[in-house]
Order: C-alpha cells, then structure tokens, then sequence
C-alpha cells in the first residue's frame, strides 16, 4: 500500500497542461528591482536559501509525515519564483509527450538530448501514405509523401580516410549533420564528424586511431567507472599507452587539484617529450559536480590533445562553453531518441580538422551509416515498383542503398528549400546491416505495406533534404537560461528534501547520504547517493532500483572510484570503500586497475530538461518509504522470492 503522499501526485496536475491556481503562471511575475550583487554573492545567497526555507527545521521520520505535493509546491515555489517562468517546459511536455503522463512514468535512468518528440512519432504513424506513380503528372507546387525512420548500419573504414576525404555520404546523413553542428554550434569549417553506434564506440574508434606509444599517456578526469572510457582505456593500453587518472577528494569528491596539475605538467628532463591524450568530461555525470574550465587551458599549455566528453551536457550548455576560445581537438557527443521511451541513439565523434593529420590508420569499428528504414512505404496498386518510381525517390536525394533491411527508426526527415543565409544540426543502440535492396522487396508486392513509424516529407523544387528534430527544436525555443534555472531549482530542492529524511531513533540517523555536491547553485542535475536502514546498514542499490521500478520510478546505479582519502578521514575508508568484483578469476590485474576496483555502488538519477516538480516529489515519496524498517525488510524478502522464483524458470 503506499503511503498517502504517493497517492495523492496522480491527483494533481503541475504539468502547465490546464490552468491552475498553484502554479502561478497565469499572469507574469511582477518584476522585483534587486541590488546589483556579484556572482559570488548570488551563489552563496541560493545555496543559503534553498538550506534555509524549504522544510527549515523539519525532519521527516515517518513516510506517512511527509507534506502533500500540494503543499510541498507551494513551498517550492516560494523559494524558486523563477521556476514560474519556466512554464513552457511544461507545456510542452504536455502537448509532445504526453505518454510520461499517461503511463504515470517517472523517467530519472539517463541524461542527454533527445531528437524527437513522442507526438511527432504519432502524428506520422497513424496517417496513410500514398506514393505517386510513374504515369502520376509531376507536382505543380508542394506534394506530401511520406518516407520511413532511418536506421543505423554498421560500416568498417579508416577514420583518418573518412575524416579527411568524407566518403560517400547519403542526402540523409548531410541533413543530420548539418542539424547536429546547427544545434551544438559547432563549424563545419573547423571540424569533421562521424556517426558512431554509441558513446562508447566513439571512445573506442578514437583511441585505436590515437597514436598512442610509449611516449604518448592518457590523463581521464572521471568519479565513476565509465564502460566508454574503459574501452579508451583497454585499447590505449594494448598500443603501450601510460594510463593516469584524476583523484576526487573525500567526502566532496573535488578534483584533487596539487595531482592533477602534477600530472598534467608532467616536469621532465625531456624537453620535447610528447603528452597524450588529456580526456575532460566538463562534470560528473553520477555526482553532478562540475568540474573548471581551466584545467583545459593548463592541459594545452603543456601540449595535451584535448577530448570533451559532452555526453554529460545538458541541452543548450554548449552555448555557454565557449567553444572558439577552448577549441578542444576532439569531442564527442551522443543522441537518444525520444525522453521516456527509447534511450538507444547514436553517437557523434567530432575531430579538429587540422588535428586529423596526426591519427594513425586504422581499420576500426564502430563507425555507422544512417539508411532509411525497412518497409519503407505503404504501396497502393499505383505504386508498382518500377524503375521510374525510384527515379521519383532519386530525385529527392534518396538512393535505394540507403534503404535499411532493419525496422529500427531514428526519426522524421523532410525535405525543403533552401532560404539564403540559412544555417542547417544514447548510449546504447543496436545496427543493422543491410540486405536486399527496398527494390527488390518493394516491387515483389502492391499490396500495403504497414510503415511502423513513418516520417513526413515535403519536395519542392530544388529541394534539400532536412531533418526535422523536434525533439531539437523545442530545446533552441526554450534556451539556456530557461532550462539551466528549471533544473537548478528541482536538483536542489531534491537534495534539500532528501537530507531531511531522518531515521525514528535519538541519533536521528540519515536516511540518505550523497556523494559529491548537496546544495550548490552551480551543481549539475544528477545526483549520486546510498540509503542507510535504522541499524546504518546500506540497502543495496539494485534493491533500490528494483523496487523504484515496481513504482514506475525509472533509476540507476553506478560505481563511483578513484576516491582519495586525507588523513582526517583515514578511519572512514576501511568503512566506506569497497572491492568491486569483476572479470574472470585470474584475469591479468595491474596496480591501476586494483586501485580503480576500489570504490562505491551507489544508486543515481538524472533530471533531464523535461524534468517537472510531480517527477522530483514521487521521487522523494518514494525514498520516504525506507523511513519504514519493515518496508525494507519486506522489500528484501519480495525481492529474494522473485529472484528465486526467475532463475527456477
């Protein structure tokens, strides 16, 4: 049974969906005239504030004790007037997504940009398709006709040579990119760019193009075991790379600057020694500790390649990261397709143009085509599948080769003309290869062929291929100040409501401990933390995340590492760290990876840009629940008896 405070959150709408009293956003805010103060005085002023007057000098011992989502919005809203202003997200989020609300989901497992909406998928998927015949007279102004979802299939090449000279490249992939570099702003004078599966292999396919030898290192800056960067890492070993990492210091996990500078440096007898490759994720995509810029301006100064991992960003941060004054020599990026629904993507590898000379051939994986999709239309007997009809599709700048065998999607193309001056821009992802031509499946029927996800596509004359992104689109409408303020608002309160969760007993002993930055004006909207039972015995984070999925509360876990410990808190690291398990037994170890097996499982959640306050409130109502010890102790034994009962069958 849960506890009244979970039931009362499908009763209320905070979705910006209908008007309503509590939210504030029927009128604008009168604008207040404030003392000009400088940045750090703001900062500090947040944080006080955010400790100060939500829930000040309350406790919640019991789930059954907690505010109701009414009240607690009234609280928030309060503190953070200027959430108010950040009503369109909830617009949209109830006009494009409207399947979060629907399926009652609360979506906190990944962090990233999603390309599409979920009612661009609908919009398209329910209408007909007719494509026109051959004997068909040709459009006299606009004509509808509706081509599929593109897919992934994997290619294997040199990235030097793709990088370099481009390749074949489809109308399809050139309109991607384009949207892509529009939406990053980065310049395709400046830069190359490869689709990659996923992050991963984006990491991968780097590093064995990388020349890294026995003079060359790699130097990573991350807090948590990363399947990319270990993949970077296994293939810059085998070449006889030098592998170092940051330190995060104990219990804030701050770069511990004296060993990175010293690391970075690098002081030598060598005067022409080379570097390597210095990896900067720009922040914690676990703890959401950002990290300083600076350390990038330090690593060029002292002649280190320079990889931004942007995985971590969110939407629009890139226009504050000052890309023309950094000009990192790689960065790598990656796209989910739709928040809510389908993580998969694709990865992006971007590479400095005049960085390209200095990689090595290499016959390396992981490199993908965009194609279209399977089934690619809906046949009416018109279309018969002649040459003449493939001749109309050419003339829209699609080649049969790029038709996919798959039935994956990717997502919505059109195709329009070109205004003067105009400027065209998931971790995992699973693709194809392709087989027979779509002409040689399409002309063995007339009958209609059901297009799972179609996408709508506009000729006109002289027109260029375009991918409409809408998932894109509404992020650019929204902007950086928008979405920066909305998230900084939920992660705080979240952080906040969390540490007021207290343990029936004397010693009021915390419910949840976080790892990395509590409230902080300038945190990122992920948070890593653990939950502690009455006896501050830890509750194991697949437990947690289990049971968060039986609530329709979609989370994770990590493995946070690379921690350092001062002599102050020497007696908690026998406590607090623990020896993680893998690899085969007597698999080859080395002291770097002893040292990197040494850390923390704790369970992590992302807030994405569509993020609402219902979302951070069910969240909390839920980790209110282990307050209860026979919550916890029931939890457990469900657990167990599904587990048993899994492996019997």
């Amino acid at each position: 049974m849960q506890p009244r405070c979970l039931e009362e959150v499908s009763q209320v709408c905070l979705n910006g969906c209908c008007p309503s009293p509590i939210l504030g956003f029927s009128e604008p805010l009168n604008k207040i005239s404030k003392p000009r103060n400088t940045s750090a005085t703001c900062r500090q002023n947040f944080a006080k504030t955010t400790t100060s007057s939500i829930f000040p000098n309350t406790h919640f011992t019991n789930p059954e004790s907690l505010p109701s989502l009414q009240e607690s919005f009234d609280g928030f809203i309060k503190v953070y007037p200027q959430y108010s202003d950040t009503y369109q997200v909830d617009q949209t989020r109830a006009q494009e997504y409207n399947h979060l609300s629907l399926s009652n989901h609360t979506c906190l497992d990944y962090i990233g940009i999603g390309l599409f909406s979920h009612s661009q998928l609908q919009k398209h998927g329910l209408e007909k398709q007719i494509l026109p015949s051959a004997s068909s007279p040709p459009p006299q102004t606009t004509q509808n006709m509706h081509i599929p979802f593109f897919s992934l299939c994997y290619k294997t090449g040199n990235l030097k040579t793709q990088l370099l000279h481009g390749g074949q490249e489809s109308a399809l992939e050139s309109a991607m990119k384009k949207r892509i570099m529009s939406f990053l702003n980065i310049s395709e004078n400046d830069y190359s760019m490869v689709f990659t599966a996923n992050r991963t292999s984006a990491f991968k396919l780097l590093a064995e193009s990388y020349p890294f030898k026995t003079s060359r290192k790699l130097l990573t800056v991350y807090d948590y075991e990363s399947e990319a960067v270990e993949a970077m890492i296994n293939s810059s070993e085998k070449k006889g790379a030098q592998v170092m990492s940051a330190e995060f210091s104990w219990p804030g996990l701050r770069i511990q600057s004296s060993k990175l500078r010293e690391m970075v440096e690098m002081k030598s007898k060598r005067k022409k020694m080379k570097r390597g490759l210095f990896v900067f994720p720009l922040h914690s995509r676990m703890t959401g500790a950002r990290y300083p810029y600076l350390w990038m301006n330090k690593a060029k100064e002292n002649e280190w390649h320079i990889l931004i991992d942007a995985c971590a960003l969110g939407p629009k941060d890139m226009d504050s990261f000052g890309l023309s004054l950094i000009r990192p020599d790689f960065l790598i990026c990656s796209f989910y397709k739709i928040f809510g629904e389908n993580p998969s993507g694709f990865g992006c590898l971007f590479v400095k143009k005049s960085t390209v000379p200095i990689l090595e051939d290499s016959l390396g994986a992981g490199m993908v085509n965009l194609v279209l999709a399977k089934k690619p239309f809906r046949l009416l007997d018109e279309f018969s599948g002649t040459d003449s009809d493939f001749e109309h599709l050419s003339k829209l700048g699609l080649q049969e080769d790029e038709l996919d065998s798959s039935n994956s999607f990717s997502g919505p193309i059109s195709s329009q003309t070109a205004h003067p001056g105009r400027v065209e821009q998931g971790e995992t992802s699973e693709p194809q290869t392709t087989g027979t031509t779509a002409k040689q499946k399409v002309s063995k029927t007339s009958e209609i062929v059901e297009s799972e996800t179609p996408a709508e596509v506009t000729r006109q004359e002289n027109g260029i291929l375009e991918i409409e992104c809408r998932g894109l689109d509404q992020v650019d409408s929204l902007g950086l100040t928008r979405i920066s303020n909305r998230a900084r608002c939920l992660i705080n309160w979240m952080v906040n409501a969390l540490l007021k969760l207290k343990h029936p007993n004397t010693e009021e002993i915390p419910l949840v401990r976080i790892y990395g930055p509590r409230v902080k004006f300038d945190r990122g909207p992920a948070l890593a933390f653990n939950l502690f039972d009455w006896k501050g015995e830890k509750v194991e984070a697949p437990l947690v995340q289990k049971l968060a999925d039986r609530s329709n509360i979609s989370l994770s876990y990590g493995f946070l590492h690379h921690i350092s410990f001062s002599d102050k808190y020497e007696d908690e690291k026998a406590t607090v760290l623990e020896k993680r398990v893998n690899g085969a037994k007597g698999a080859v170890t080395n002291k770097r990876k002893e040292k990197a097996d040494l850390g923390i499982t704790v369970v992590t959640i992302a807030l994405g840009v569509l993020a609402n306050f219902e979302d951070t409130y069910r969240f909390w109502a839920f980790i209110a629940q282990f307050l209860d010890a026979d919550f916890v102790e029931k939890a457990k034994w469900r657990y167990t008896a599904l587990n048993q009962k899994t492996v019997e069958v």
